[in-house]
């Protein structure tokens, strides 16, 4: 497994009101990069909105890079949360079915998450459809890119939950998946504010026609 929180943060918050002031500063971090975007967002409004001293930002993470790395982190884990409590709770019995809920999960944080529009799972985008920063395609991990930090995230979930056969196979299917769900539902969002509910159909029907061959 990928070590995405690895140099994450510059210390990990131990006491409760130190989690909480992490948390207030990733928050309003997702709110800047909604109205004013990434170039704009500085640490200093980060600190000033959450109410913390600069100091304190600074005690956590490096630069506005590192906060919005942390923020990726959280979206990813959020994201991975909210499909493995879908299984759970009378989700669907197999692959086929992982996909509609992943991507239907993907979308309905697109639409509703504080910054995930700009920054979903580390890349920064211009705009909701993209196009991405220069420079961020490795926010998760310094070595990977992140979609294939993604991919390795989501074979865990599969593998467990819906007993996947492991292998070297699986594991480039699922990043050539996710590859391709990222450019097509990218394009859904540049199409239409929202998602362009077609594409975002589109995007199950060749993730699923596509995997068939890999998982069974």
């Amino acid at each position: 497994m990928t070590n995405v929180s690895g140099g994450t943060l510059r210390r990990r918050p131990a006491q409760r009101r130190s989690v909480e002031r992490v948390e207030r500063m990733l928050d309003e971090c997702a709110r800047l990069l909604d109205e004013v975007g990434y170039e704009a967002l500085t640490t200093k409004e980060v600190a000033r909105r959450a109410e913390v001293p600069i100091g304190t930002f600074y005690q956590f993470f490096p630069d506005k890079q590192g906060l919005v790395r942390a923020l990726a982190l959280r979206n990813l884990e959020a994201f991975l949360d909210r499909i493995t409590t879908r299984i759970s709770d009378a989700g669907p019995s197999d692959w086929t079915g992982m996909v509609d809920l992943a991507i239907d999960e993907f979308v309905a944080m697109k639409r509703s998450t504080p910054g995930f529009g700009v920054v979903d799972f580390g890349e920064v985008l211009s705009a909701p459809g993209g196009p991405a920063l220069k420079g961020t395609e490795r926010m998760l991990d310094s070595a990977l890119e992140n979609n294939i930090v993604v991919a390795d995230r989501l074979r865990a979930v599969i593998v467990e939950l819906l007993g996947a056969p492991e292998g070297p196979g699986l594991d480039r299917a699922l990043v050539v998946a996710v590859e391709a769900a990222d450019a097509v539902l990218k394009l859904a969002f540049r199409t239409l504010p929202d998602g362009d509910p077609e594409l975002i159909a589109e995007c199950k029907h060749l993730v699923r026609r596509y995997l068939s061959g890999h998982v069974s």
